[in-house]
C-alpha cells in the first residue's frame, strides 16, 4: 500500500466515524419517538358492552371504521355484533358480517351504534326492526349513529328535540324520516345527551375518537388515532361536505 493511499484510508475512516455517530444517534429519536403499545391510561373497572346493530345492506366503513377504534380498547371494550337474528347480514357491498346474537337474545349494552347504507331505506318501513332498535337505544346509555344511521334512529321518535347530523348526500332523505329532530347541516358530528351522531360513511371515525375521547380522555384517542395511523379530524364542525352539497347557512 502506497503513502498517499494509507493516508487516505485514514481520511475516509475519519469522515465516516461522526456519520456513523449521527446515523445511531437518529435510530435512537426513532426508537424514543415510537408510539407505545401499551393504552396511557391503565384499565379500571369492568369492561364496556358495545352493540354495533347489523342489519341486509349495511355501510361497510360506518360499521368497522369505528369498530376498528374501539377494537384497540380490548382492554376495556367488549364489541358485539347485534341483528334481527344471530348469524351472517350480508353489507350493501357484498361482504358478510356474523351477528353475535339476535335482538331477542342481545345482553344489556354500554354503547350501541347504528351504521348506515342502502338497507336503511328498507328498514325504516320494518315496524318490528324499529322497535326494536328503540328498546336498546332507549335502554342504553350511549346511543351512535353513523351516516343515514341517524336516519333509522329519528324514525323511531327518540331523537325528538334532540340535535343529531346525517349523511350530507343523503340529507333529504334522513331528515324526513324526523321532522321534530334538530337536524344540524353542518357538522362533521353532533353530540346531544346521550346521543352522538355522525356525517357520512368516514365521519363515524372521527366521531368514534371523539366519543373514545369523551370516555376516556383525548390522551387515550390520540393514542388510538396513532395506533391506527390514522389522521383524526378531531374539530366536529370541520365539515365541508355540507358546502359540497348545498347545505351550508341552513
Amino acid at each position: 500500500m502506497t503513502a498517499d493511499a494509507s493516508r487516505r484510508d485514514v481520511l475516509i475512516a475519519s469522515t465516516a466515524m461522526p456519520m456513523l455517530g449521527l446515523s445511531s444517534l437518529a435510530l435512537s429519536a426513532q426508537a424514543t419517538a415510537q408510539v407505545s403499545v401499551q393504552p396511557p391510561v391503565p384499565a379500571s373497572g369492568p369492561k364496556k358492552k358495545l352493540g354495533m346493530l347489523l342489519f341486509d345492506g349495511f355501510e361497510l366503513l360506518d360499521v368497522f371504521g369505528p369498530l376498528e377504534m374501539f377494537g384497540m380498547l380490548k382492554d376495556r371494550v367488549e364489541i358485539l355484533m347485534i341483528a334481527d337474528k344471530a348469524g351472517p347480514v350480508r353489507s350493501g357491498a357484498g361482504p358478510q358480517a356474523i351477528a353475535d346474537y339476535g335482538f331477542a337474545e342481545a345482553p344489556k349494552l354500554d354503547i350501541v351504534m347504528i351504521p348506515g347504507g342502502i338497507g336503511t331505506r328498507r328498514e325504516v318501513g320494518n315496524a318490528a326492526f324499529l322497535e326494536s332498535i328503540r328498546a336498546i337505544a332507549d335502554a342504553t346509555p350511549q346511543v351512535a349513529t353513523i351516516c343515514t344511521g341517524s336516519g333509522l334512529l329519528a324514525k323511531t321518535g327518540l331523537i325528538d328535540g334532540v340535535r343529531a347530523t346525517s349523511n350530507k348526500m343523503a340529507w333529504k332523505w334522513a331528515t324526513a324520516q324526523g321532522a321534530k329532530v334538530a337536524w344540524v347541516p353542518q357538522a362533521r358530528w353532533v353530540e346531544d345527551g346521550k346521543y352522538i351522531s355522525s356525517s357520512g360513511i368516514s365521519a363515524g371515525t372521527d366521531m368514534a375518537l371523539g366519543l373514545i375521547a369523551k370516555l376516556y380522555g383525548k390522551d387515550m384517542a390520540h393514542w388510538v388515532a396513532h395506533r391506527t395511523e390514522y389522521r383524526w379530524n378531531e374539530d366536529a364542525a370541520d365539515d365541508p361536505f355540507a358546502a359540497m352539497n348545498g347545505l351550508t347557512g341552513k
